[in-house]
């Protein structure tokens, strides 16, 4: 079989016969890796199915046709818009140690207690090392088979004597074929495992995990394809040093896409949250200064999150700005916007600001409360209690409105909240029935907000 060099973008997988500095599909530098091309002689795709579709008319197909699976996780199957459609492929990435092999232990669990018949591929760990992390979380059933194999023409010959009707792939980076001469994990190698499982998962109706590794800067590993292969993309993020866990869904062909599914790690393994409201305020002390509760929006759900924020002045020339769950660029933007249009000389001061609970928001509904958590820290003084703040700061210091601010404002009636700092702009299409529960208090620049709570 002849082979031939090529170089190809680890980033959006663009391959050319000589090497150059940056890629010319998506521009970046230093992405351009050696790979070896086959020239193939027989059919490329083990796993494609033998018989050729033929066209149909929209109106011929019926959208009932497509089977859900139920996992019986409410907070999962939500985020899949239901469950997850018979056939679909899956991707989910996350950090090492976050939790990925837990949950797809669990989910496998849980589809083995409907009567189905689930394969998990455990190509990083032995099969014996698998069973000890079931038994810890106190998985142990018939219809679940564990096999720790990393060559793909191995698996499919299992998959076609088992026949199971969900395969779990852990990790889709390990497998490959003895056909290609890259190392597993290349880019071509990743490419054509996720176009096997593809086709396995279309071709055969067998919906399809594939647990994805993640690059240094969070992004995961691999030919962008792989993303494109997919159905549906999951990314578990969360600190280890906490035990909350998030699942977010980044492309979901079955359902909506930004939902978010939100779990806690404890010693059985993964339980869902379904009131995260709840959980992230449970350690909040009232009439703390620098504390200021803000209503996120993930997706359809809304939930209130603690910004906390501690400024205090600083012994060295260069003050330090920091952010734990936050984004850091609109850190500094909002300490210029603060020191502008307010007139706070936190030119000479340190300034840290948490999301409390480990989670990470990058939404800009929640600026006012980043600002309002600064101020209160800077001035020493308590925001009250019974108050949530909502709104996006400009530049010249005004305050925007925000999306979906009745369901943020339903949720803080919930937990018991009585007053809301808002834009003045978002009072206009707000029930009646909703503001008799709450008091709203509109603001348009971010003085006028600073003026309401610090009278």
């Amino acid at each position: 079989m002849k082979t031939k060099v090529l170089w190809a973008c680890r980033e959006c997988g663009h391959s050319q016969l000589k090497w150059s500095g940056s890629c010319p599909g998506c521009q970046n530098w230093n992405t351009l890796i050696e790979e070896t091309s086959l020239e193939e002689a027989k059919p490329r795709f083990e796993s494609k199915k033998r018989q050729s579709a033929r066209p149909l008319r929209i109106r011929e197909i019926d959208p009932k046709e497509c089977k859900r699976l139920c996992t019986r996780m409410g907070e999962l199957d939500r985020l899949f818009g239901g469950g997850m459609v018979e056939g679909s492929l899956i991707l989910v990435g996350g950090e090492p140690g976050v939790g990925k092999s837990t949950l797809m232990l669990q989910i496998a669990d849980s589809l083995a207690k409907t009567g189905l018949t689930i394969l998990y591929v455990c190509g990083e760990e032995s099969a014996e090392q698998t069973s000890l992390r079931a038994l810890r979380l106190g998985i142990d059933h018939a219809n679940l088979f564990l096999l720790s194999e990393t060559h793909f023409s191995a698996i499919l010959e299992q998959i076609e004597h088992l026949k199971p009707h969900a395969i779990i792939v852990d990790s889709v980076q390990i497998v490959y074929k003895s056909e290609i001469p890259s190392s597993p994990g290349s880019v071509v190698q990743v490419r054509e495992i996720a176009t096997e499982f593809m086709h396995l998962a279309k071709g055969r109706g067998i919906t399809t995990f594939l647990v994805g590794h993640v690059t240094k800067s969070g992004e995961l590993a691999g030919p962008r394809v792989l993303e494109h292969l997919v159905d549906t993309v999951f990314e578990f993020e969360g600190d280890r040093q906490h035990g909350f866990r998030m699942l977010r869904a980044l492309k979901n062909r079955f359902g909506p896409t930004d939902e978010i599914a939100i779990f806690q790690m404890k010693e059985s393994g993964l339980a869902e949250v379904p009131n995260p409201s709840q959980v992230f305020l449970q350690e909040r002390m009232k009439e703390m200064p620098g504390s200021a509760i803000v209503p996120g929006l993930e997706g359809a759900r809304s939930f209130l999150l603690e910004i906390q924020a501690l400024v205090t002045k600083t012994a060295f020339s260069t003050p330090s700005r920091r952010s734990t769950g936050l984004d850091q660029n609109r850190l500094g933007l909002l300490l210029a916007v603060l020191e502008k249009r307010v007139g706070y000389p936190l030119y000479h001061c340190d300034v840290f600001v948490a999301l409390a609970g480990g989670l990470k928001i990058v939404e800009p509904a929640i600026d006012l409360g980043i600002a309002m958590a600064i101020s209160s820290s800077f001035m020493n003084r308590a925001i009250p209690s019974d108050t949530i703040v909502l709104g996006e700061i400009g530049l010249g210091g005004e305050v925007r409105g925000v999306s979906r601010v009745e369901t943020r404002l339903k949720e803080a009636v919930h937990m018991g909240f009585h007053r809301c700092i808002i834009p003045k702009r978002n009072c206009k299409g707000i029930s009646g029935a909703l503001s008799e529960k709450i008091r709203l208090v509109q603001v348009e620049m971010v003085d006028d907000a600073i003026r309401e709570l610090f009278p």
